[in-house]
């Protein structure tokens, strides 16, 4: 590893006085689960100067909830979520989907806030000694259109004939499903609108903007939701496909519906057909299918994950039926 500046912040200001000081040759630094392999691995062509330490600002781990809003610090970690009775008993999704992130001793480093903001995992830009300099990392292409592409985007990419890298977190599909809002030291974000798709950024974060904490509004009382997941081991690996949803009911039919899916597209993908053919509806196999196929009906898969297609549609099927 390359030789860096750590620089403990003691408060949010002054972390953010030195990301100006140092512009893009500093990076934050909290639980390290996702910078740290970066760097080891050397995939980058440009290494920061500096990390600027979080962990040292005190007042960034905090789970409580106050007039029906939970608030969650950007430095909690994701065990402590999935665990805690609050976000278990009100926000199912937020507790299911921390729970099924990476491993135990993953979940008792990683932070909420790390987690939506996470670089990409493409294998292409993940090589390491940056074997492949790819649109991402300001080349000409990504590799991933004609070469190995089976965890890859079936809706598209970042541009056209651009990065088709997905968005590998567990957490934001929920966090959008539960209209979240992303609280940062300059502005106060939607979930939905906090994931970037331009080619080399995951959020819409400014280069001296960090993450402070999350406010999730406590569901109506008529309303359950639910996380799912599809990944090849149960712990440990990222999501193939995954979906987070929130259902409102009514004398037995959906009244509302919010259905996000991830790792499908370059951000958290709003299933927003699925949340219009299932609202009126019952909660039943059939509508629930519906629902699931309308929320692929613009799928281009592309040569070697048509898979993912049929998985996505199952995804939003059992995320529905979970909230019934």
């Amino acid at each position: 590893m390359k030789k860096f500046s750590h620089v403990n912040a003691l408060t949010i200001d002054e972390a953010v006085s030195i990301l100006r000081r140092y512009g893009d040759r500093a990076s934050l630094i909290a639980g390290g689960t996702d910078l740290l392999g970066k760097m080891k691995d050397r995939i980058l062509s440009r290494y920061p100067e500096a990390l600027v330490n979080l962990k040292t600002i005190p007042g960034l781990d905090f789970i409580k909830e106050e007039n029906r809003i939970l608030e969650i610090g950007a430095l909690t970690r994701l065990e402590d979520i999935a665990i805690d009775q609050t976000v278990r008993g009100g926000y199912a999704a937020l507790a299911q989907a921390a729970n099924r992130t990476a491993s135990p001793h993953l979940r008792e480093m990683g932070t909420i806030g790390g987690n939506i903001c996470q670089d990409i995992r493409c294998w292409y830009y993940r090589h390491p000694n940056n074997r492949f300099p790819c649109l991402r990392k300001g080349g000409g292409r990504c590799y991933a259109i004609e070469g190995d592409n089976r965890y890859h985007s079936i809706f598209g990419g970042s541009v056209e004939e651009g990065c088709y890298a997905v968005h590998p977190s567990d957490t934001a599909p929920a966090l959008i499903a539960l209209d979240a809002e992303i609280r940062t030291s300059k502005r106060t974000i939607k979930a939905g609108d906090f994931f970037q798709v331009e080619v080399t950024k995951t959020t819409v974060l400014d280069e001296d903007e960090i993450v402070t904490k999350i406010l999730v509004p406590r569901p109506p009382e008529n309303a359950k939701s639910g996380f799912v997941k599809f990944a090849l081991r149960k712990t440990i690996d990222f999501p193939i496909v995954n979906c987070a949803a929130l259902i409102s009911s009514s004398e037995g039919k959906v009244s509302a519906a919010r259905i996000c899916l991830n790792a499908g597209y370059v951000k958290p993908y709003r299933a927003s057909r699925a949340e219009e053919v299932i609202v009126g509806k019952t909660f039943n196999e059939a509508d629930a299918e519906a629902a699931g196929s309308a929320a692929v009906s613009e799928a281009k898969p592309l040569p070697h994950n048509g898979y993912m297609v049929q998985i996505a549609k199952t995804m939003v099927k059992r995320a529905i039926l979970a909230c019934g």
